[in-house]
């Protein structure tokens, strides 16, 4: 059923954290989430208490070193692979971490924005991730974190001595509040993202759902927009998810070799160099 669905094309891929596991970036509420217990920073914690900020900069400074090394994995070649075929026509993303641009995918919608940018809370800039980075380095010369773990959001988690030492930078264009261009928990993803995310959705042939829990409605709201307007949904996630009752196939399955799978019914595989060749 799968491969008949994605045949006939027009697929829009709903890709959630569960896809960038296998490139050793946690999730919130799949298996690694569990061994995790630490809270995500709420957009109302970070606006309203500089300790706070403080708190989130250290451990995202640290954390960040994490998520910019991570690569690629087969899931994330497998579904550019699919769009190169011209069989997947839109890719919405829930996660952050910039992973299926660096395989290859075009055209990615990212709904919760990216932790590779940096945005003014005052004056509206947005600035590289890296040049951060080299200004925290500055004003941090000597400051050694040791993580005890690593959240899906680049969020390290430090103890409170290592917090207290670092040093946070503000815009160095009008001074204002530096917060990463992401959707923070309690923030609104902005209406016109929303709404491009609702038109893929309902002229999809298939919405293909990949490592989401849909737990929030932030996703979920796109499976149901599907279903409301006629449109099949299949889910490949490990563990049950929201969207179960909604969808016509749902796969308790790894992202990775699934997709890889997938790829070769349609006569491709994946190359040691991540592209995608037809099998002879």
């Amino acid at each position: 059923m799968l491969v008949d669905l994605v045949g006939d094309g027009g697929v829009v891929v709903l890709s959630g954290a569960g896809l960038s596991t296998e490139s050793g970036i946690p999730d919130y509420r799949g298996e690694t989430g569990r061994r995790r217990r630490a809270e995500p920073m709420t957009y109302q914690a970070f606006v309203g208490s500089a300790a706070a900020r403080q708190r989130y900069w250290a451990r995202s400074h640290l954390g960040w070193r994490h998520i910019a090394h991570a690569g690629w994995n087969a899931g994330h070649r497998a579904v550019a692979g699919l769009q190169s075929m011209g069989l997947v026509s839109g890719i919405i993303t829930q996660n952050v971490d910039g992973l299926h641009q660096a395989a290859g995918a075009e055209q990615v919608v990212e709904l919760h924005g990216s932790l590779h940018r940096v945005v003014c809370l005052s004056c509206g800039e947005r600035t590289s991730r890296e040049w951060l980075e080299q200004r925290l380095n500055a004003a941090n010369p000597g400051w050694l974190g040791a993580a005890d773990a690593i959240n899906p959001d680049g969020d390290a988690v430090l103890a409170d001595d290592q917090i207290g030492a670092f040093e946070t930078v503000d815009c160095a264009g009008c001074g204002g509040l530096l917060k990463p261009d992401v959707i923070f928990f309690g923030e609104n993803v902005p209406r016109p993202r929303v709404a491009e995310c609702y038109e893929l959705t309902e002229q999809a042939g298939l919405l293909l759902v990949l490592g989401s829990s849909l737990t929030v409605m932030s996703g979920y709201r796109f499976v149901r927009r599907a279903a409301d307007h006629g449109v099949p949904v299949v889910i490949v996630n490990q563990g049950p998810t929201r969207g179960d009752d909604d969808a016509h196939l749902a796969l308790d399955a790894p992202l990775g070799p699934t997709l890889t799978a997938l790829l070769a019914r349609f006569g491709c595989e994946l190359e040691s160099s991540g592209g995608v060749a037809r099998i002879p």
